[in-house]
């Protein structure tokens, strides 16, 4: 008879190993059950002429869908249209990139109007986020045009 082998759970604060760990794992796992098909990052900066950030934007491109990850605009220059420039940029860069489709979630307290104006078409929300609010997922497809 062997010992049995007794696995020991633990809790704690941000693990960067753990985190990298299963990074790597579940990338292999999903590379292995998509055919390996390439992923990549990007971003779109916008700075005013003293050089300060005015917004930003980060996403990923996976197999011809492109997913954007942050998406933010300095509050005195929200109304001067960079979220528009910032969106129109990432989704012209994912053309370029080989992507026909783009997603993103927005909180209902930060932007799925704007997305919505811009083409995107909710495909889903999960409720029960802090203040009555719900995660607002959402889809478009590209064309040549955006």
């Amino acid at each position: 008879m062997t010992a049995v082998d007794k696995p020991l759970l633990t809790v704690g604060g941000n693990d960067a190993e753990l985190t990298e760990r299963l990074e790597s794992e579940l990338d292999a796992f999903n590379d292995a059950a998509t055919g390996g098909v390439a992923h990549d990052e990007f971003s779109v900066r916008a700075t005013g002429d003293d050089g300060e950030l005015i917004g930003g934007l980060t996403a990923w491109t996976w197999g011809g869908l492109c997913g954007i990850q942050l998406l933010w605009v300095r509050e005195d220059r929200r109304a001067d249209g960079w979220g528009t420039k910032l969106l129109r940029e990432a989704e012209a860069e994912a053309v370029r990139r080989g992507c026909d489709r783009m997603t993103v979630s927005s909180y209902t307290f930060q932007a799925p109007g704007f997305y919505e104006r811009h083409g995107y078409a909710e495909v889903g929300r999960v409720p029960g986020m802090p203040g009555g609010h719900a995660d607002v997922y959402l889809f478009k497809v590209l064309t040549a045009g955006r």
